[in-house]
């Protein structure tokens, strides 16, 4: 089997590695934000992957900014009986015209907005990206505290913010992180996963075979938490490669 890494960054790009029993090199480009995956046969090496995906570039920058422009599109309108996500499950929203501030609650299967008659849908946008973020500063501090002695690093700052092209960043020196506003949608395992990935930053920088063996330290299932992140394929092409 192949000792490659499961990471690998070409022209500014992260990607996934996994090793399969498969003939051919499979590429993947994932939403939300871009994330690429390859599949790659386990008698491939480092050498071989990277030129693999130099030589798809233009096509992966393509799906990548075809989801951009895709997701610019299919905002939503902020309607009664649209679909939202909250900590992996779905929602139905439910909007109700009172005066006063918007508000939002949880009842049952359903998002309940709360607001004005004359609200407009950016606003109904704006204030559930707030409350997506009040979620996620209320459960970052538990999990911060609780792998700070695992991992021996303390995080000096935490920032919860939108993010492109990440589910999270961290900057070494500092010891600042920041998480991808749209964790909150995601199963509590990937929010938890994300703040391990980006501690274990503190202790080494890249994507790199240590990194790995820290991961696998820490939390042994991380590679199943990862491809929950990136379960949805936006576009997948089987490139064959002997």
């Amino acid at each position: 089997m192949s000792t490659a890494n499961p990471y690998m960054t070409v022209s500014g790009i992260d990607i996934d590695v996994v090793y399969k029993q498969i003939k051919n090199l499979h590429i993947a480009v994932y939403p939300p934000m871009g994330r690429v995956r390859v599949a790659a046969p386990e008698r491939y090496d480092d050498d071989a992957i990277r030129m693999a995906i130099i030589q798809r570039l233009s096509w992966i920058k393509k799906q990548r900014e075809s989801f951009r422009n895709t997701e610019r599109q299919s905002q939503r309108e902020m309607v009664t009986g649209e679909s939202h996500y909250v900590w992996g499950q779905r929602y139905r929203l439910k909007v109700v015209t009172a005066p006063g501030r918007i508000r939002i609650d949880q009842t049952g299967n359903k998002l309940v907005m709360t607001a004005p008659d004359d609200c407009t849908a950016e606003q109904r946008r704006q204030a559930l990206s707030e409350w997506y973020r009040e979620a996620l500063k209320k459960d970052i501090p538990s999990l911060i505290n609780k792998w700070e002695p695992i991992v021996g690093r303390r995080v000096a700052k935490w920032t919860v913010r939108r993010m492109k092209t990440k589910w999270g960043s961290c900057n070494r020196e500092t010891a600042n992180i920041w998480f991808n506003i749209e964790l909150a949608k995601k199963h509590p395992n990937c929010l938890e996963y994300i703040v391990v990935h980006e501690m274990t930053h503190l202790l080494e920088r890249n994507h790199s075979e240590r990194f790995a063996e820290l991961m696998d330290g820490f939390i042994p299932d991380w590679k199943a938490r990862r491809e929950e992140l990136n379960n949805s394929p936006l576009v997948e092409e089987d490139w064959g490669i002997s």
